[in-house]
């Protein structure tokens, strides 16, 4: 039997709803990030830096996409004869066959996996957050106060803590005792999901637990773990994470990738991110192309002007088209003439000449307010746009759409277009 001290098991299933169109065909983790890299590649080159090579990836919604970014990992080192990545969807076992249905659930399903490499720790993971993160600092911490639990915690602004689960720790930072985003918090130390057990414990928890519908960590293994007496710890974090669960929170991680100085940064020599990569000529910029403050991926041909954006591999950006705090994702093709502000476009869009996307007043959106909103239009993948319309903000457009979806040529702000056969 092969030994590891610490596997990782990565949570990667996310349906993603609140990025609305973005995710109606891809997990979240598998949404692209940063112009080259998708969100899952952040906790997977964490693994790597941290020097834990035995990474489960657990995928359910939407798998192809992320199945295949990761193949046998390679891009992060982690094509390993044992341990290495395993990609774990949900499987039919003899007597019944279920989906995941929370997130302990589906880490109890694979514990003959976890059993394989007889772990002394298991970390677990949420493959949908950016950050940066030594895990053996963690694992240290974890072993010097003979922790059985340890939570990575992060302080947050008193108010914004009643969304977290909250843990209330004592001076050496044992948890005393904690609330799943509680109305009255009493501390701002918010669980990041990032969790390190001692495999004994956990598998106790999973076990004692598993007829429980929809197995939750917060809901159920951490409240048992702590009802029977085991030591938890809480390890403070002050590093850059952002969950970017949302159309605005995603867009604004990928806008502070280029500030002046990033609060994350990319281009640390010592903390590498590292990706599937296409084998891609380089970017090319034509005599009239302006690039300003804006990160471009490799394979782009720019003969507009760009301005504090984010655009992917294989793009190609029309004369006269400005583009201005946008994202725009790979292998879309924006044509001539268009004028695109704060808007989101997904990969493999086609927009036609002299679209302008993001213009006029902001107005609520008729089928999902709470997901398009902040301002921001939206273009959902392998949409085609036709040329000349004008698109208001606080819009999603999703489909192959054609001049008369467009009365007079104007999708209003607020307005939706989400043709037949595609989800919101």
């Amino acid at each position: 039997m092969v030994k590891k001290e610490m596997i990782a098991m990565l949570l990667a299933g996310g349906q993603g709803s609140r990025l609305g169109v973005l995710t109606s065909k891809v997990a979240k983790p598998a949404v692209s990030f940063g112009g080259k890299y998708r969100i899952i590649d952040f906790p997977l080159s964490n693994c790597i830096n941290s020097g834990v090579d035995t990474v489960g990836v657990l995928t359910q919604y939407q798998p192809l996409r992320l199945n295949t970014h990761i193949g046998i990992g390679i891009p992060w080192d982690l094509d390993r004869n044992i341990g290495g990545v395993t990609v774990l969807p949900p499987y039919e076992k003899s007597e019944n066959s279920e989906w995941y249905t929370g997130t302990a659930n589906a880490i109890y399903q694979n514990i003959d996996y976890m059993e394989s490499f007889n772990p002394d720790y298991v970390l677990i993971l949420s493959g949908d957050h950016i950050y940066k993160m030594d895990y053996e600092v963690m694992l240290d911490y974890h072993k010097q106060h003979n922790a059985e639990c340890t939570i990575a915690v992060m302080p947050v602004p008193m108010e914004e803590a009643k969304r977290f689960g909250i843990m209330i720790t004592d001076e050496n930072g044992k948890i005393t005792d904690f609330e799943e985003k509680p109305a009255n918090p009493r501390s701002n130390l918010a669980s990041m999901g990032i969790y390190i057990f001692n495999w004994k414990t956990l598998k106790e928890a999973l076990i004692a637990r598993s007829s429980q519908p929809n197995l939750d960590f917060g809901k159920h293994v951490i409240p048992y773990c702590h009802e029977n007496g085991a030591p938890m710890y809480a390890y403070e974090f002050n590093g850059y994470w952002k969950d970017v669960g949302t159309l605005n929170s995603y867009w604004e991680a990928n806008m502070e990738l280029i500030d002046i100085v990033p609060e994350f940064n990319l281009y640390e020599e010592y903390w590498k991110i590292y990706t599937k990569s296409e084998i891609l000529p380089p970017q090319y910029i034509a005599p009239e192309g302006v690039i300003e403050r804006s990160i471009v991926g490799e394979g782009s041909e720019i003969a507009g002007q760009i301005y504090n954006s984010v655009i992917g591999c294989g793009v190609v950006v029309g004369k006269g088209t400005v583009i201005r705090d946008s994202i725009v994702m790979n292998n879309t093709v924006v044509g001539e003439g268009c004028e695109l502000n704060k808007a989101i476009v997904a990969e493999n869009v086609s927009i036609g000449d002299g679209v302008k996307l993001g213009i006029g007043e902001e107005a609520e959106n008729d089928i999902a307010p709470h997901i398009y909103n902040s301002g921001i239009a939206t273009v959902g993948e392998k949409s085609v746009i036709p040329k000349g319309v004008s698109i208001g903000k606080n819009t999603v457009v999703f489909g192959v759409t054609e001049s008369a979806d467009y009365p007079d040529g104007i999708l209003p702000g607020g307005k939706s277009i989400i043709k037949a056969g595609e989800e919101k």
